[in-house]
């Protein structure tokens, strides 16, 4: 393709692998269904080809169609080049935030969704860092060393959508947050010197954080209610819970008021045996000197 006489490469799918519509997501095909009628529908109606639009937005006609045909998942700035060239005020590229979660796993998304709305936050894991407080390099350097591997496109996919749930630090009014991790987990070597020493950096940032407890459980703790997997309970403005732990109710996500006692009784014990913020932030402070 040449404009003014000189080469332009229209991007093709193979230049942007990972921005696959998910075929077993309905709520994804529905959403990308719906931008794709758009732009193809605002495009038409400035009597633009599919072609000299795909020239003008540096993508190839083939992926112009798959896009418009709800088989892409546009990217963002796919999005705000359509709003600008189609005149559309605006209203194109205000899709963007729904096209985002699209990528994301749907799991990812249900749990974002109620982190959104929870006021209160307390989260213990026992193998690894919690994801509200992984680094993207941490993040994957642990999703790199799970079996059978990802492939290099799903394991961005996923790196992202842990990294966009940590918007809920920007939350106002913030939640509070609670955090309980074993001390084993930050000896474990992920990633190299310089990604250990980040996630450190990142664990104190956050730990002073006004609405965030960060504790730490010692690896010279006696036996306690956490042992048997991850504890997470969230709690909403209207007074409702959620909760999930995998030593209970077969993992299952609970709401009964019997079964939340249960889970919180577990994390009010771990949080007591567990040091105390200060002591936890004077443990961390220690740890770059072992990378």
């Amino acid at each position: 393709m040449t404009v003014d006489g000189e080469a332009v490469r229209l991007k093709t799918e193979a230049d942007e692998p990972g921005w696959e519509v998910d075929p077993d997501d309905e709520w994804g095909l529905a959403v990308i269904a719906t931008v794709g009628r758009q732009l193809k529908l605002r495009r038409e109606a400035v009597g633009m080809r599919a072609a000299d639009f795909g020239v003008t937005v540096g993508y190839g006609e083939d992926m112009v169609y798959k896009i418009e045909g709800g088989k892409r998942i546009p990217r963002p700035e796919y999005l705000d080049r359509a709003d600008e060239v189609l005149g559309a005020g605006g209203l194109l590229a205000a899709m963007k935030e729904d096209v985002k979660k699209v990528r994301y796993p749907k799991k990812v998304r249900d749990l974002a969704k109620l982190e959104d709305k929870a006021v209160e936050i307390g989260v213990y894991v026992c193998s690894s860092i919690p994801g509200l407080l992984q680094t993207p390099e941490h993040a994957r350097a642990l999703l790199e060393s799970w079996q059978p591997a990802y492939s290099h496109e799903d394991l961005e996919r996923r790196v992202a959508a842990r990294m966009a749930r940590q918007s809920i630090y920007e939350r106002s009014p913030a939640p509070a947050l609670g955090f309980v991790l074993e001390e084993a987990t930050l000896h474990r070597k992920v990633g190299g010197t310089m990604v250990r020493r980040q996630q450190f950096e990142r664990l104190q940032e956050v730990g002073h954080l006004h609405n965030v407890t960060l504790q730490v459980m010692p690896l010279d703790s006696s036996p306690h209610p956490g042992m048997s997997g991850r504890i997470e309970l969230l709690k909403f403005e209207d007074g409702t819970a959620v909760g999930r732990s995998d030593g209970a109710f077969n993992g299952r996500p609970v709401s009964d008021l019997r079964e939340l006692r249960v889970l919180e009784l577990r994390y009010g014990t771990i949080r007591a045996q567990a040091l105390p913020p200060g002591e936890s932030l004077a443990l961390i402070e220690q740890l770059p000197g072992e990378t």
